[in-house]
Formats: structure tokens, sequence, C-alpha cells
């Protein structure tokens, strides 16, 4: 079974906070926005330093959806900032598929920063307008 989009953004910010629970520059502050009807969440981190505004950091970008099998999956597009392009991954549900351990490896990759190759682009157009605030989102 496939998680809800925001539990498997909570388990990633758990994760991320586990693996760096504090940081000089200041503490994480991140915002969750998420369109059910089109199956696509993000995710926005930030750090903010003591008495300062938040600093962006960079974005995990969700698209749930079923294959042709109509098995479900789980699409995860890894951004960070001043970064141009993004990682994408997916993650196929599986009888032994384990979403928390996948949000981890999601949250470790993100920690471990862009790598030299990136994907371009990270999702389609479409799905990037359908993040932008319209009022069937939710915004936690």
């Amino acid at each position: 079974m496939q998680p809800r989009l925001l539990s498997f953004f909570s388990d990633i910010e758990r994760s991320i906070e586990a693996d760096m629970p504090s940081s000089p520059e200041g503490t994480w502050q991140n915002n969750r926005t998420v369109n059910y009807t089109l199956g696509l969440a993000r995710l926005e981190l930030g750090l903010k330093p003591q008495g300062g505004k938040i600093e962006a950091k960079g974005t995990i970008l969700l698209q749930g959806y079923q294959l042709a099998d109509e098995s479900p999956c789980l699409k995860a597009a890894l951004s960070w900032a001043g970064v141009e392009g993004a990682v994408t991954r997916s993650i196929f549900s599986k009888a032994d598929t384990n979403w928390t351990s996948e949000a981890r490896k999601i949250a470790a990759e993100w920690l471990g920063g862009a790598p030299s190759e990136l994907d371009r682009p990270s999702l389609t157009e479409e799905a990037a307008e359908a993040l932008s605030p319209v009022p069937e989102a939710v915004s936690a």
C-alpha cells in the first residue's frame, strides 16, 4: 500500500532532524503543500537562524500515481537551493516495501547534497503548475 503524501513527508522530516538535529546555521523550518486531487505534494526545506528569516535549502516534490498494472508508485524529485535541475527517484510498491525506510533513503540523499550530474527536467511543467497555490491546495 502506498503511504499518504504528508505521512511520507513527516518521515522525511524526522529523518533529516535525526541525522542533522542542530546546525550552526539555525533550526529546520519546513513548509508542506499537498494537492490530494492530483496526487502531488511539495516540501520546502529551510533553516531559520536565531532571530532571522528562513533561508531556503531545497525542495522535495512527490507525485503519487498508479502504474498500468494498477500498483501504486511514488516519484520523488529532490532539488537544492542555488542548483538547477533535480534528482528523481521512483519508489514502487511491493509486498516488502518499507515506506519509512524509503523516506529515510530520500532524506539521506537530500542531505548528501546535489550530485554533479542532475536529471533535467525534474517534473513536468503541468505538475509544477499544479503545485502552485490554488484554492483546492491544502497547506500544512
